[in-house]
């Protein structure tokens, strides 16, 4: 008991003197009977702790493959894909720490929003012959379409309806 209660001060004392700092239950994990410091972000456990020493053997997440948290994981996360197809594109590429972060192809706004990106995206709609767009898509929201009033017209391309009457010519 007495060589884990050092190794709890000693803990302390890297929490207190590190930055940045963790909470005693996401700096160490437990694999058998054995207590073991997590491998910091960007490596994965190679080999658990033995009895005698804490601290595991870590190894650079590599391959596409990240892990964004401390961990007593043995493997890394896969990356995720922006995948053209579904309107998404890389905005921040995957490192060993952190996944990657999808952004929306032009034309496209965001279904689904993560904390910095997004998962999903749709192309944005057009707007019918007879109607015009009253407000522009972004990145996070969808083109809103109006009806032309009365006697006006759009193509479905502008912003405002023309009249659709012809002009004289005044002299």
């Amino acid at each position: 008991m007495a060589k884990f209660e050092h190794f709890i001060w000693t803990i302390h004392f890297i929490l207190l003197n590190n930055e940045p700092c963790f909470t005693y239950d996401h700096l160490i994990y437990k694999i058998g009977d054995r207590y073991c410091i997590m491998c910091r972000p960007g490596y994965r456990v190679n080999r658990h702790c033995t009895k005698s020493t804490h601290t595991p053997s870590c190894v650079l997440c590599i391959d596409s493959t990240f892990l964004d948290e401390p961990s007593g994981k043995t493997t890394c996360n896969d990356c995720t894909t922006c995948d053209p197809g579904l309107g998404l594109m890389v905005k921040q590429s995957c490192t060993p720490s952190s996944d990657t972060v999808c952004g929306t192809l032009e034309g496209f706004y965001c279904l689904d929003p993560t904390k910095d990106g997004c998962r999903a995206a749709q192309r944005h709609s057009s707007c019918k012959p007879g109607q015009y767009i009253s407000h522009t898509g972004t990145t996070s929201t969808d083109t809103v379409c109006s009806d032309c009033p009365g006697k006006t017209y759009s193509d479905g391309s502008l912003t405002s309806c023309q009249d659709s009457t012809p002009h004289s010519i005044v002299e």
